[in-house]
Protein backbone atom coordinates (compact mmCIF):
# COMPACT_ATOMS: atom_id res chain seq x y z
CA UNK A 1 0.00 0.00 0.00
CA UNK A 2 1.33 3.75 -0.81
CA UNK A 3 -0.55 7.01 -1.53
CA UNK A 4 -0.84 8.55 -4.93
CA UNK A 5 0.85 11.49 -5.99
CA UNK A 6 -0.93 14.47 -5.33
CA UNK A 7 -2.10 15.17 -8.62
CA UNK A 8 -3.46 11.70 -9.30
CA UNK A 9 -6.96 11.87 -11.12
CA UNK A 10 -8.46 9.52 -8.55
CA UNK A 11 -7.90 12.61 -5.82
CA UNK A 12 -10.39 14.50 -7.65
CA UNK A 13 -12.78 11.97 -8.79
CA UNK A 14 -16.40 10.46 -6.60
CA UNK A 15 -15.19 7.02 -5.55
CA UNK A 16 -17.67 3.61 -6.27
CA UNK A 17 -19.82 2.18 -3.62
CA UNK A 18 -18.38 -0.85 -1.88
CA UNK A 19 -20.37 -4.18 -2.91
CA UNK A 20 -21.47 -6.00 -0.08
CA UNK A 21 -22.98 -8.74 -2.06
CA UNK A 22 -19.97 -8.78 -4.71
CA UNK A 23 -16.98 -7.87 -3.03
CA UNK A 24 -14.19 -7.23 -5.22
CA UNK A 25 -11.74 -8.05 -2.49
CA UNK A 26 -11.91 -8.72 1.95
CA UNK A 27 -13.34 -5.79 3.37
CA UNK A 28 -12.32 -7.11 7.06
CA UNK A 29 -8.17 -7.55 5.91
CA UNK A 30 -8.50 -4.00 3.72
CA UNK A 31 -10.14 -2.56 6.94
CA UNK A 32 -7.11 -3.66 9.03
CA UNK A 33 -4.69 -2.91 6.14
CA UNK A 34 -6.18 1.17 5.72
CA UNK A 35 -5.71 1.73 9.95
CA UNK A 36 -2.21 -0.01 9.47
CA UNK A 37 -0.92 2.11 6.92
CA UNK A 38 -2.75 5.62 8.72
CA UNK A 39 -1.03 4.83 11.53
CA UNK A 40 2.57 3.94 10.03
CA UNK A 41 1.75 7.68 8.09
CA UNK A 42 0.64 9.77 11.10
CA UNK A 43 -2.55 9.98 9.30
CA UNK A 44 -5.79 10.92 11.32
CA UNK A 45 -7.73 9.56 8.90
CA UNK A 46 -6.80 8.04 5.41
CA UNK A 47 -9.55 7.46 2.42
CA UNK A 48 -9.39 4.07 0.19
CA UNK A 49 -8.60 6.58 -2.93
CA UNK A 50 -5.48 8.29 -1.18
CA UNK A 51 -3.80 4.68 -1.76
CA UNK A 52 -5.38 4.03 -5.07
CA UNK A 53 -8.66 1.77 -4.23
CA UNK A 54 -11.71 3.14 -5.66
CA UNK A 55 -14.50 2.43 -3.32
CA UNK A 56 -15.91 4.74 -0.53
CA UNK A 57 -14.06 3.87 2.05
CA UNK A 58 -12.10 5.45 4.49
CA UNK A 59 -10.19 4.92 8.20
CA UNK A 60 -10.34 7.70 10.95
CA UNK A 61 -8.79 8.06 14.25
CA UNK A 62 -11.63 7.81 16.70
CA UNK A 63 -12.10 8.28 20.52
CA UNK A 64 -11.65 6.04 21.98
CA UNK A 65 -11.55 3.40 19.23
CA UNK A 66 -10.80 4.02 15.49
CA UNK A 67 -13.37 3.50 12.90
CA UNK A 68 -13.43 2.08 8.53
CA UNK A 69 -16.36 3.42 7.30
CA UNK A 70 -17.47 1.92 4.47
CA UNK A 71 -20.36 3.88 1.81
CA UNK A 72 -20.67 6.40 4.22
CA UNK A 73 -23.19 9.31 4.95
CA UNK A 74 -23.45 12.34 6.28
CA UNK A 75 -27.00 12.47 7.18
CA UNK A 76 -27.09 15.54 9.77
CA UNK A 77 -24.46 18.18 10.29
CA UNK A 78 -24.98 21.00 13.08
CA UNK A 79 -25.61 25.11 12.48
CA UNK A 80 -22.24 25.67 14.47
CA UNK A 81 -19.23 25.62 13.05
CA UNK A 82 -15.63 25.96 13.51
CA UNK A 83 -12.41 27.15 11.35
CA UNK A 84 -9.52 24.78 11.78
CA UNK A 85 -6.19 24.61 10.30
CA UNK A 86 -6.14 21.00 8.30
CA UNK A 87 -3.46 19.12 6.59
CA UNK A 88 -3.99 15.84 4.44
CA UNK A 89 -1.39 12.84 3.76
CA UNK A 90 -1.67 13.46 0.43
CA UNK A 91 -1.05 16.92 0.28
CA UNK A 92 2.25 17.17 2.71
CA UNK A 93 3.37 20.17 4.49
CA UNK A 94 0.12 22.04 3.50
CA UNK A 95 -1.94 23.34 5.88
CA UNK A 96 -5.01 25.37 5.04
CA UNK A 97 -7.94 26.96 7.31
CA UNK A 98 -11.39 24.93 6.45
CA UNK A 99 -14.65 25.51 8.02
CA UNK A 100 -16.71 22.90 9.21
CA UNK A 101 -19.67 21.24 10.96
CA UNK A 102 -18.92 20.87 14.88
CA UNK A 103 -21.34 18.05 15.20
CA UNK A 104 -21.93 15.84 12.61
CA UNK A 105 -24.63 12.26 12.61
CA UNK A 106 -23.68 9.92 10.37
CA UNK A 107 -24.54 6.30 8.89
CA UNK A 108 -21.76 4.15 7.32
CA UNK A 109 -21.34 0.34 7.17
CA UNK A 110 -18.70 -1.85 8.88
CA UNK A 111 -15.97 -3.91 7.41
CA UNK A 112 -18.61 -7.01 8.23
CA UNK A 113 -21.16 -5.37 6.50
CA UNK A 114 -23.18 -3.98 9.39
CA UNK A 115 -24.43 -0.48 9.49
CA UNK A 116 -24.03 1.80 12.39
CA UNK A 117 -25.51 5.08 12.80
CA UNK A 118 -23.12 7.98 15.02
CA UNK A 119 -23.14 11.12 16.37
CA UNK A 120 -19.69 12.81 16.21
CA UNK A 121 -18.11 16.06 17.73
CA UNK A 122 -15.34 17.62 17.59
CA UNK A 123 -11.92 16.35 16.14
CA UNK A 124 -13.54 13.42 14.70
CA UNK A 125 -16.53 14.94 13.20
CA UNK A 126 -13.89 17.13 11.35
CA UNK A 127 -11.91 14.02 10.58
CA UNK A 128 -15.22 12.30 9.18
CA UNK A 129 -15.98 15.45 7.48
CA UNK A 130 -12.48 15.34 5.38
CA UNK A 131 -12.29 11.90 4.60
CA UNK A 132 -15.96 12.09 3.56
CA UNK A 133 -14.66 14.65 0.95
CA UNK A 134 -11.96 12.49 -0.09
CA UNK A 135 -14.72 10.01 -1.45
CA UNK A 136 -16.27 12.75 -3.49
CA UNK A 137 -13.20 13.92 -5.13
CA UNK A 138 -13.16 17.23 -3.40
CA UNK A 139 -9.73 18.10 -2.14
CA UNK A 140 -9.63 19.43 0.94
CA UNK A 141 -8.16 22.70 0.09
CA UNK A 142 -11.05 23.81 -1.78
CA UNK A 143 -13.34 23.72 1.15
CA UNK A 144 -11.27 26.48 2.11
CA UNK A 145 -12.32 30.48 0.93
CA UNK A 146 -10.14 32.13 -0.98
CA UNK A 147 -8.08 34.07 1.34
CA UNK A 148 -7.32 30.97 3.59
CA UNK A 149 -6.86 28.78 0.57
CA UNK A 150 -4.30 31.43 -0.96
CA UNK A 151 -2.62 31.87 2.32
CA UNK A 152 -1.79 27.97 2.58
CA UNK A 153 -0.18 27.68 -1.05
CA UNK A 154 2.12 30.18 -0.37
CA UNK A 155 3.28 29.09 2.74
CA UNK A 156 3.34 25.41 0.96
CA UNK A 157 5.30 26.86 -1.66
CA UNK A 158 8.28 28.47 0.38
Amino acid sequence: MELVKKDNPILSTSCESFDFTNPPFDPVEFAQELVKFMYENNGLGLAANQVGVPYRIFAMRGMPENFVCFNPKIVGLSKDTVVLEEGCLSYPGLLVKIKRSSSIRVRFQTPNGGTETKQFIGMTARVFQHEYDHLDGIRFYDKANKFHRDQGMRKWKT
